[in-house]
């Protein structure tokens, strides 16, 4: 049986924009007949991986998603006198022979964007060192891909190579779209920007220098992450304590980071206000459906956080009652300090790896 963690976690936001669609609108969700706002499960992942937390967490063990990884041999080549057609050719010849993806002609790039591990960026540097020293290398006897890259980001959100299957990651992080607990409504902010110089001019015309409209929304959301801790393990090929580290990293940054969307326009940076995490063996499920009817809407739920709680755990325990389930759960709310904290939380999560800092 593969063990689940699962972390609920509610957020407040202020006037923000975090995620927006095309139009610059903040992105919506219809549930239970109510519009909500929405912040989308790409998003929350960009956020997290390019965080400050990862980098600190695991260092050497984040990937980099580009289509110009060839670039840089490119270059090599060229300075140990190659001509930039050959040294694209042969960069080409790389890409091809790994599958990596369809190829750019003339440019050594693939048409898609292709995630790769630290080591498998190191290879490509050592092809680059290797054919600096020996011209006549034979680029096409040289793999790049590795069917379990030492990276932490690729084995929680996983890795699609459309002309090379045999080196997808399947994703051991479930990261869903966050949502509002309640009803929310998308507002206008009309703006005007100021000309000093001609508004310094008592001669000159008063009006604005620019006019424009932003949309944006304010709300509660609720956030559901499941990971699967055997498949993690797995995908980092048993290296528990990379593992571990990889989670703790992904609990602290889904408590603490805010996606990056308008965030000089609002300073909407929030943390967790309430996080509840789940271990066990049976099959996880969200409790998104807690809010299908919004939160508000029931006599007695005006303080919105702590309605919105309350339905977590009656669901919850719901669960618990009708399949029987028997997961261990730990609770952090800032507002109750008979809580536990999040290095608590974090704590059992790495105690499922055995790294000996469980609870």
């Amino acid at each position: 049986m593969s063990r689940f963690l699962q972390l609920h976690i509610l957020t407040a936001y202020p006037a923000s924009n975090l995620n927006r669609d095309d139009t610059g609108r903040p992105k919506t969700l219809n549930f239970g007949g109510a519009e909500r706002l929405r912040v989308s499960s790409q998003s929350l992942k960009r956020a997290f991986r390019t965080s400050d937390v990862f980098a600190k967490l695991l260092p050497g063990a984040i990937g980099k998603r580009s289509q110009d990884f060839a670039g840089a041999l490119v270059r090599s080549l060229i300075e140990c006198g190659l001509s930039e057609a050959e040294a694209t050719a042969r960069a080409e010849a790389v890409i091809e022979n790994d599958k990596m993806g369809k190829v750019k002609k003339g440019k050594a790039q693939t048409e898609q964007l292709v995630h790769l591990g630290p080591d498998e960026l190191a290879a490509i540097e050592a092809l680059a060192e290797r054919l600096k020293a020996d011209a006549t290398l034979d680029e096409r006897t040289v793999l790049v891909l590795k069917n379990k890259p030492r990276a932490a980001d690729i084995a929680m959100f996983g890795r699609m190579l459309a002309d090379n299957s045999g080196y997808n990651v399947e994703a051991a992080a479930q990261v869903a779209h966050a949502f509002t607990t309640h009803r929310a409504t998308v507002e206008d902010d009309y703006y005007t920007a100021v000309d000093d110089i001609k508004n310094a001019d008592r001669e000159a015309d008063r009006g604005a220098g620019f006019i424009g409209v932003q949309e944006f929304g304010a709300g509660l959301f609720y956030l559901y992450i499941c990971i699967n801790a055997d498949l993690l393990a797995a995908n980092l090929a048993g290296e528990n304590a990379l593992a571990a580290d990889a989670v703790e990293a992904l609990l602290t940054s889904a408590c603490t980071v805010s996606p990056s969307g308008k965030q000089n326009a609002f300073a909407s940076r929030a943390r967790g206000l309430y996080a509840l995490l789940e271990i066990g063996e049976e099959a996880p499920r969200s409790l998104a459906a807690a809010f299908h009817h919004p939160v508000g809407a029931r006599k007695g739920e005006d303080d919105h956080l702590t309605a919105s709680i309350k339905r977590l755990s009656a669901l919850r325990d719901g669960f618990t009652r009708a399949y029987g389930e028997k997961a261990q759960s730990f609770e952090m709310n800032v507002a109750d300090p008979e809580t536990l904290g999040l290095k608590a939380l974090i704590a059992a999560a790495r105690g499922v790896f055995n790294t000996g800092t469980g609870v």
